[in-house]
């Protein structure tokens, strides 16, 4: 089966709807991402970006994009990046996030998260992904890191 990375770049080759329509199909399959209409602009090893558009249904009483739509976004990001970059004798959980706001989310939102490469390889199983949101001006409003724990998928019988 292609990883989300291929998936992306070839939905991508899809003039105008191909971006929407991969972000559409990656939301159904974690539900709860649909929340915050993430949609993808970079997909690969090791790197991905997603938009979070900033409407009514994720802001909170202030009229800022809410912490935990942030958080939303930061863990989709993470989890296409995760499934972009992990090699196939492996298998990813979250485990943990440690996050800091440090603005007010008042535009879009893009949330990045990335690794390093030699993050993958070794035996060691705990891995932190680097993730942060940015506003259209360029100010970060989030960022830290996901815990993730990396094993080697069982063997099959």
């Amino acid at each position: 089966m292609p990883n989300v990375a291929d998936l992306y770049k070839l939905s991508s080759q899809v003039p105008l709807v191909g971006e929407r329509l991969f972000s559409l199909a990656f939301a159904q399959k974690a539900p709860y991402f649909a929340t915050i209409h993430p949609r993808f602009t970079r997909i690969e090893p090791n790197y991905t970006s997603l938009v979070i558009p900033k409407r009514r249904s994720v802001q909170n009483h202030i009229g800022t994009v809410h912490a935990i739509a942030l958080c939303n976004g930061l863990e989709a990001a993470m989890g296409a990046l995760a499934e972009s970059t992990i090699p196939s004798n492996k298998r990813w959980i979250p485990k943990g996030m440690d996050i800091s706001y440090t603005a007010k989310a008042t535009s879009d939102i893009t949330c990045i998260a990335e690794t390093d490469p030699e993050q993958w390889t070794g035996d060691n199983p705990d891995l932190h992904v680097r993730v942060k949101g940015v506003r259209d001006d360029g100010t970060t409003v989030i960022e830290g890191v996901i815990k993730l724990w990396v094993t080697e998928k069982p063997n099959k019988l």
